[in-house]
């Protein structure tokens, strides 16, 4: 054993020690603040509290994983073959330096469904950007929003978790919602976020750290650090303020929506995600909900106008089920229509849609909730037809716990090898070296 070793990456020991530190020093902070000034109004009480709470759990978190790692490690170099039959850290190692030659792709949404495609993803690459929505205002997100004036964290989380190496204990901590009291209905792994943000420059900082933190793979952005948000006009003529109420608002007037669009108008995109925009192999367009999702990105000014420009193959993932108050009756095509008249730009070249009829129980079971399969109609290959859009219709759908889902392995795996075969089939060295690396990366999974 050497100093070299334990600075390999894959070792997993320094992202606990990171950790352990934040923990320190919000625990510290905490405690400091609390022994300052006892008589205090009682919200920021709350606040102390959350500090020392946060503390204390990231010490203990720290503790406990450095010593579960290091006394695995040391078990395993009792053997005097160690760096030869250490099967697990090896793999780990050569997995990451292959997978970071993998394509670079930027997946650009929000929501359920671009996490479930992320997690596809990053058996592949490592090159990944998600670029997401800050325009939530309901639930959890919504309420730390409105009482610390921060941008929403829920999407953020979910794609972070998404593309995070982590101890399922750890998701699921993270994903824990308190069951009573003052945090009733709030996500842990918001509050973490917030707390980051409170010892942070700014949300995109507190981000990066987060990311740095659980060793994601790739990164996680918001589409902007701006306080936005979202606006739709419904066929009526009414102009419904706020995201959460938008599929409500229109499910109760009886009235589709519209368009959409979020105010400020003039709104800044976060410079790295324009790079990454510029730079990817693959842009990836959902899926996720359509107006509350993917269309708040595309708004904000100069991200179309990148994705325009990008020498990337473009690719819309459509969704499995239509939504209600959103995308009631919409087919394949109307999605796709829907993004071109937003955006009034021709951004999508291959269209992703399933084809597989689900099970009679799981449809019946959306259908009373007010959803309907999204289908491909015959009027929709002529929309297709008219802006040079390729069809790729498969079985891309698994169900899972009575929810039908995209099948992320087989999704991610059929789009980066087509993007593979497209944008490198006249670069011999690239294309057959992207080709190792998704055969390789398949063989682990089996």
């Amino acid at each position: 054993m050497n100093i070299y070793f334990w600075l390999k990456p894959g070792i997993k020991v320094k992202r606990w020690i990171f950790l352990g530190i934040i923990g320190i020093i919000l625990t510290s902070v905490g405690i400091n603040i609390f022994l300052e000034d006892l008589i205090i109004e009682e919200v920021k009480a709350e606040y102390r509290l959350i500090l020392i709470i946060l503390g204390i759990i990231f010490v203990v978190t720290s503790i406990y994983n450095m010593t579960r790692t290091i006394t695995k490690i040391m078990t395993n170099s009792t053997s005097k073959y160690f760096f030869r039959t250490s099967k697990n850290i090896n793999n780990n190692i050569f997995d990451k330096s292959i997978l970071d030659r993998g394509l670079k792709v930027v997946v650009i949404g929000g929501g359920t469904g671009l996490s479930v495609l992320l997690r596809g993803l990053k058996t592949f690459t490592s090159n990944i950007t998600a670029i997401v929505t800050v325009a939530d205002d309901g639930g959890g997100s919504g309420k730390l929003r409105e009482d610390l004036g921060m941008l929403p964290p829920g999407d953020i989380r979910n794609c972070i978790l998404a593309l995070a190496d982590t101890e399922p204990i750890m998701e699921k901590l993270l994903q824990y919602r308190f069951e009573e009291g003052i945090y009733k209905g709030q996500s842990f792994g918001n509050l973490l976020i917030a707390a980051m943000n409170g010892i942070s420059h700014n949300f995109e900082e507190a981000i990066k750290r987060i990311n740095d933190i659980f060793a994601v793979a790739g990164k996680v952005l918001p589409v902007t650090i701006e306080d936005v948000t979202l606006y739709a006009k419904l066929e009526n003529g009414v102009i419904v303020k706020g995201e959460s109420k938008i599929p409500v608002k229109s499910k109760e007037l009886g009235s589709p929506i519209e368009s959409i669009f979020i105010k400020p108008k003039k709104v800044k995109p976060l410079l790295e995600a324009k790079e990454s925009i510029i730079d990817a192999d693959i842009i990836i367009l959902g899926p996720g909900s359509l107006y509350t999702s993917i269309l708040p990105n595309l708004v904000v000014e100069d991200i179309t106008k990148m994705i325009k420009q990008s020498s990337a193959i473009k690719v819309y993932v459509s969704n499995v089920m239509t939504q209600p108050g959103e995308t009631d009756g919409y087919s394949v095509g109307d999605h796709v229509k829907t993004i071109l008249e937003h955006t009034n730009e021709n951004i999508i070249e291959y269209v992703y849609a399933n084809n597989k009829k689900m099970p009679d129980d799981i449809y019946f079971k959306y259908k009373d909730e007010g959803a309907t399969a999204v289908e491909i109609r015959e009027d929709d290959k002529e929309i297709f037809k008219k802006h040079g859009i390729q069809l790729i219709q498969r079985n891309f759908i698994e169900v899972k716990k009575g929810y039908v889902r995209h099948d992320a392995l087989k999704l991610s795996e059929h789009i980066l090898q087509m993007a593979i075969e497209k944008k490198y089939s006249q670069d011999r060295i690239r294309f057959m070296e992207l080709n190792s690396i998704m055969r390789k990366s398949k063989s682990l999974i089996n």
